[in-house]
């Protein structure tokens, strides 16, 4: 069975399982809630996922490094992004994932990436230019991203 952490829950170390971090469109909490599909999607495996979307988030923290809370969250995913296994990146139709499009400039030619970018997204043609220089995979869907989860 899937172990699944988000912030602000303390990331242990070393993990003790396969892990894989699931980036990908949040919009401040806008976007739909994907990662959800992916729990249940990897639910029967022994794996670590490493799911950002915190469900205590406040949209009307202030995005600043004075604002500790923030300061948190996005250390907490620089960490897990750094630490995970894999990386599975799924950009939604409709969003515009500006995070994710960072963490795939900052994690490109890391080798764990793993991208899922449906047509209606904004940069579709920027992902697959970018995915096809970086030799990173893409899925066309939710369960084949899942298939490449580690095992």
């Amino acid at each position: 069975m899937a172990q699944i952490l988000k912030p602000p829950t303390p990331l242990p170390k070393p993990f003790g399982l396969p892990s894989v971090f699931l980036a990908g469109s949040i919009d401040m909490g806008q976007a739909a809630t994907w990662q959800r599909d992916v729990e249940q999607l990897l639910d029967a495996h022994e794996i670590l996922i490493l799911n950002p979307r915190r469900d205590d988030w406040d949209a009307s923290w202030q995005q600043d490094r004075s604002n500790p809370q923030f300061v948190a969250q996005v250390e907490w995913e620089l960490d897990a992004l750094a630490r995970a296994d894999r990386i599975l990146m799924y950009f939604a139709p409709g969003s515009l994932a500006p995070i994710t499009l960072l963490e795939l400039g900052l994690f490109a030619s890391s080798g764990k990436v793993v991208v899922c970018c449906p047509l209606g997204y904004w940069r579709k043609g920027n992902i697959d230019i970018i995915c096809e220089h970086h030799r990173i995979p893409q899925a066309s869907n939710l369960a084949e991203l899942c298939s490449y989860a580690p095992r």
